[in-house]
């Protein structure tokens, strides 16, 4: 599955526990008749895919959702969603490492079609 729009929020990188978990969080949003605001986190090596990543960036994120139970104290079943992170892409203008491509000519350089008439030849039998 895939999320894009644009970067709103991101995190910095966080570690949790003994064992050293990572996790860096972004929040990306769509581009569409209703945003929305979606937070995405990317755990362990994947956090390093975000450093070259910035506020107001158009991306394109490959994402994963999980799911999970946990039975609280009290016996109660409960249950959470996560969406992960695998692979993020720029969308839009290219990046700097793209091969730089050549000057569009002058719009004077193409020459405009003769104008022909309106009634065009339909050799469709329908």
């Amino acid at each position: 599955m895939e999320v894009s729009g644009k970067i709103k929020w991101l995190d910095e990188t966080k570690t949790y526990g003994n064992n050293g978990f990572r996790k860096r969080e972004v929040v990306v949003t769509t581009e569409e008749q209703y945003p929305q605001h979606i937070l995405v986190e990317f755990i362990q090596d994947k956090c390093d895919l975000l450093n070259s990543f910035h506020l107001g960036q158009s991306v394109k994120i490959g994402i994963n959702l999980r799911g999970r139970e946990w039975v609280n104290p009290q016996g109660e079943t409960k249950y959470f969603n996560s969406i992960q992170g695998w692979r993020i892409e720029a969308m839009g203008a290219p990046t700097s490492d793209a091969p730089d491509m050549p000057p569009m000519p002058p719009a004077s350089a193409f020459e405009s079609a003769p104008e022909q008439d309106n009634e065009v030849e339909d050799d469709l039998p329908f």
